[in-house]
């Protein structure tokens, strides 16, 4: 009998994979369909096999923008309205070939930020852990597990440039931050 999958609810996608991954758009239904999503982040995410939210999507409409482009998997953030926080989970676990990701928005583990709540939560069990949260873009190993924040490429707040990244998993992991002006 095989060993207990260690990660409930796992998804598994085969390498190579081109992955898209975004957080913290903070896109309300009036401003998605107002404005929608800046240029270059759509034409960075265009061709991708996959896009990865971690969290304050915050509204339907600005899910199915993505949702456009990409295949989505998304977990919630804080400022998710009613429809998004009970449908979307609070963590998510990933295998793209030999690798594992974890997902999550890290706002929600007492008295940490959000880079402690993805250590704390995924380090050592996953290669790769994305979160959000912050707004401010990581990329950067640590122990063997790649830490990894898009930013924000909608809401930049005290960071120069808007932001959002690609991960490649092919034989390795390729991990890439993308910065932007409007």
């Amino acid at each position: 009998m095989p060993a207990p999958e260690p990660f409930p609810g796992i998804e598994t996608f085969p390498t190579p994979i081109t992955v898209g991954v975004v957080a913290d758009t903070h896109l309300s239904a009036r401003a998605a369909a107002r404005a929608g999503l800046p240029a270059p982040l759509v034409e960075g995410l265009r061709g991708v096999d996959l896009i990865l939210h971690a969290g304050d999507v915050t509204s339907l409409e600005a899910l199915a923008l993505f949702e456009a482009l990409a295949p989505v998997r998304a977990v919630y953030g804080n400022n998710e309205d009613a429809a998004l926080h009970v449908r979307l989970p609070r963590i998510r676990y990933f295998r793209f070939g030999r690798f594992t990701a974890g997902l999550m928005h890290g706002h929600d583990v007492e008295r940490m930020t959000a880079r402690q709540a993805a250590e704390h939560t995924l380090s050592g069990r996953v290669d790769v852990a994305i979160f959000g949260h912050s707004h401010r873009p990581v990329c950067e190993w640590r122990e063997g597990t790649l830490f990894f924040n898009p930013g924000s490429p909608t809401q930049k707040r005290w960071e120069p440039r808007y932001s959002y990244g690609i991960i490649r998993f092919t034989d390795t992991i390729e991990p890439e931050l993308r910065f932007f002006e409007p």
